[in-house]
């Protein structure tokens, strides 16, 4: 891509507000056709996009999930930077693929973060679950978002998924948990630091936190700590929490994703209570 398009490209994403992590995706992405055919995007023709998606679909075998940031990627760079109309780009409509997300039952996420015997991946992984955090909210959590008086226990989240803030539950055995491990470690800014305390842990250093302590269980199933949100929603819901209240605890922008949840069992009337529950049993 040429330096003013790219330049361009990104000054745009930019100024519309475009997360950091949509920025990268979207750049690889365009960065990706441009090798593929060795020449500037705003010189090919709308067959020669669609042909480069049809190789990641059918030789390449990306995930749909992965072709869909391409399709993402390239509207984004052809409509509304370049201004292509739909005469010279477009891309056919494409169906949805409804996955339910893969579940792990409360005794498995009690084994699963139990089986760790690192005070800092298990305050994280508790963290994940008990607040049903994305891992890059996770990750990005600092001390002052962690709201522990009496009449707040809650979590805050700045700049979740679509650059909105939140707030989530913060649930009373998290807190003990988070404390024991504030005690032993003492972070300063961020609650979850890398190995320079200037900086937050890493996405992968919490995705490999998740696995080891997956494999330590003897669990098979879950596909990374994402995992862990999806449980604690389809936990939650289980318990006869409104499907609302956990709309609002995830940050869902609509209703219709939440409720992608219900598939794993029957809603009861039952108060709030934490999906957590089963850890003080154990105790």
């Amino acid at each position: 891509m040429s330096s003013p398009l790219r330049d361009k490209f990104i000054r745009h994403m930019v100024l519309q507000g475009l997360s950091h992590n949509t920025q990268d995706a979207y750049l690889r992405a365009v960065v990706e056709l441009v090798r593929y055919y060795r020449c500037s995007p705003d010189e090919l023709t709308n067959d020669q996009i669609q042909r480069f998606l049809q190789e990641l679909i059918e030789v390449r075998k990306r995930t749909w999930s992965t072709v869909n940031v391409y399709f993402s990627a390239f509207r984004y760079l052809y409509h509304q930077v370049l201004g292509w109309d739909q005469s010279r780009f477009s891309i056919p409509p494409r169906g949805r693929l409804n996955h339910k997300p893969m579940l792990l039952s409360r005794e498995e996420v009690s084994r699963l973060i139990q089986a760790t015997g690192n005070a800092k991946h298990r305050a994280l992984l508790m963290t994940a679950y008990g607040a049903g955090l994305r891992v890059s909210e996770l990750v990005q959590l600092k001390l002052a978002h962690i709201e522990s008086s009496p009449d707040r226990m809650m979590i805050r989240v700045e700049q979740g998924k679509g650059r909105k803030d939140r707030y989530t539950i913060l649930f009373d055995w998290v807190l003990e948990e988070l404390r024991g491990y504030w005690r032993e470690y003492r972070p300063v800014l961020w609650l979850f630091p890398g190995q320079d305390p200037n900086r937050h842990l890493t996405v992968t250093s919490a995705q490999r936190a998740y696995y080891r302590a997956r494999d330590a269980a003897g669990i098979s199933r879950g596909r990374g700590i994402h995992t862990l949100r999806h449980c604690f929603a389809s936990h939650l819901l289980e318990s006869g929490v409104d499907l609302f209240t956990v709309k609002r605890l995830l940050g869902h922008a609509s209703l219709k994703t939440t409720a992608g949840y219900l598939h794993v069992g029957t809603v009861q009337n039952r108060p709030l209570q934490s999906p957590l529950d089963e850890f003080n049993q154990s105790k």
